[in-house]
């Protein structure tokens, strides 16, 4: 059979007038079905991001509380100095009279021996009720005077060192009595949310999250919880109690709890600027020495003080010779292992007897939280600490969440929705919720130390 016609849509004249802006080629249809290259693996492009582990790794332990607030007790120092305040210099004299001044409690008694300007011994011959005592010297000579004095105008305070009687005098008539100091630190509420919809639950992206899960909600849960841990960590240490009542409703935002930073600089040691020269070492040797500090410490520091210190010990090795590195260094805190403390790593050195042991500390070199801040670095000691009203050894710091009967707000997660499980709502949604009620205690603060620089 023969054809006897052609398509009438066929001719050359409908070939030449296509317009070639509208051609695809099948080389464009073959590349649009073609499978992409994919590289599945996420890439950690800042490392591990987490900062948490600080407070576990210097021995913070955790404890369950059943109130509202921890009620801890401090032992006082056990020798008191006397504070008094002179609106004027006193002249040089045998015998001084200086003025209690307003907020000194008087300690001092009559027949006590008290130190003034660094060696003179006097002998407090009057006590005048809460306005002012009497001092007369020892030694047959006026007491120094003049600026740099204990008797120029200035909030002074004198230690009493003993006491004289005469023979067949009774004996005093007043005592001393023990103080103990009340501390509280309020629980403080963090809290975090993450949601997801049905439909999201469902996809499945080109980045494999572990063990051949697709889901990139999975990712953000995940990064959810991490940053939530990350902050209750933070609050723990930058946590600080609520002065702004007027600003800051309690209803709102609860009271605050003290955190590791805002205790050492009430009652710790601060110091300003980065500790890079001998000198300024052997001050805060010095310091530690007044506070009753223990043997080793633990410095974690952020980059720039980790370097400042690695020139430092540099430096007294080569110039006093007073320093030491490795195994003649105290590893109490470590089981007597030098090997253990590298392990963990940390990098020690000792001067004056207290051993260092250095670690570098990641949430202070992270440029999206403190890299930056004034914070610069702690000394931790690493010793446990008496308890002043039961004598009872415990941790210098204290991790506290609400726990009772089983139930603990440590680290609440639940879920409220109608997808992956949840069945207590009827939005086509499921929300992550994570709660913790806790605080941290900081005892004897006296002896830790916050680098700061201002």
């Amino acid at each position: 059979m023969a054809f006897t016609s052609t398509p009438s849509d066929f001719s050359p004249s409908s070939i030449k007038n296509l317009d070639p802006a509208k051609y695809t080629s099948l080389s464009d249809y073959i590349s649009g079905v073609n499978k992409p290259d994919n590289r599945d693996a996420l890439v950690k492009t800042y490392g591990n991001q987490g900062i948490t582990g600080f407070l576990q790794m210097v021995g913070a332990v955790k404890a369950s509380g059943t109130a509202d607030e921890i009620t801890y007790w401090e032992e006082a120092r056990l020798h008191a100095r006397q504070a008094y305040t002179l609106a004027s210099a006193v002249t040089g004299a045998k015998s001084v009279t200086l003025t209690f001044g307003a907020g000194n409690a008087p300690v001092v008694r009559v027949n006590d021996v008290v130190l003034l300007n660094g060696d003179e011994r006097g002998v407090v011959t009057a006590v005048n009720g809460t306005t002012s005592f009497t001092v007369a010297n020892l030694a047959d000579a006026a007491f120094t005077d003049g600026a740099g004095s204990d008797l120029a105008a200035d909030s002074q305070s004198i230690a009493i060192v003993g006491n004289l009687y005469g023979q067949g005098t009774d004996q005093p008539s007043e005592y001393m009595e023990s103080n103990v100091v009340k501390r509280t630190n309020p629980y403080m509420i963090v809290k975090e949310i993450f949601k997801v919809t049905g439909s999201q639950a469902t996809n499945i992206g080109w980045i494999n999250l572990g063990n051949g899960d697709y889901r990139w909600y999975v990712k953000g849960e995940q990064d959810t919880r991490q940053r939530f841990i990350d902050k209750r960590e933070m609050m723990l240490l930058l946590g600080q109690k609520v002065g702004n009542t007027t600003n800051v409703a309690a209803a709102t935002y609860g009271g605050g709890s003290e955190g590791y930073f805002a205790a050492v600089e009430d009652r710790g040691m601060v110091h300003s600027g980065l500790v890079n020269t001998v000198a300024e070492l052997d001050i805060i040797v010095k310091e530690f020495d007044k506070q009753g500090a223990g043997a080793e410490y633990a410095l974690y520091v952020n980059r720039s003080q980790d370097l400042a210190l690695d020139d430092l010990v540099a430096q007294g090795l080569g110039t006093s010779g007073n320093f030491t590195t490795g195994v003649a260094a105290q590893f109490g805190a470590f089981n007597n292992s030098a090997e253990t403390a590298v392990n963990l790593g940390f990098r020690s050195f000792s001067r004056g007897g207290y051993t260092f042991h250095k670690h570098d500390w990641k949430l202070l070199n992270d440029p999206t939280l403190l890299s930056g801040s004034d914070f610069v670095g702690v000394a931790i000691p690493m010793a446990m600490v008496a308890d002043a009203r039961t004598g009872d050894k415990a941790p210098a710091l204290e991790i506290n969440y609400k726990a009772t009967n089983g139930y603990s707000r440590e680290m609440e997660h639940w879920m409220t929705g109608s997808i992956l499980g949840a069945t207590n709502a009827t939005e086509d949604s499921v929300q992550f919720n994570y709660r913790s009620e806790m605080n941290l205690v900081t005892r004897a603060a006296n002896r830790h130390m916050l680098i700061k620089t201002a």
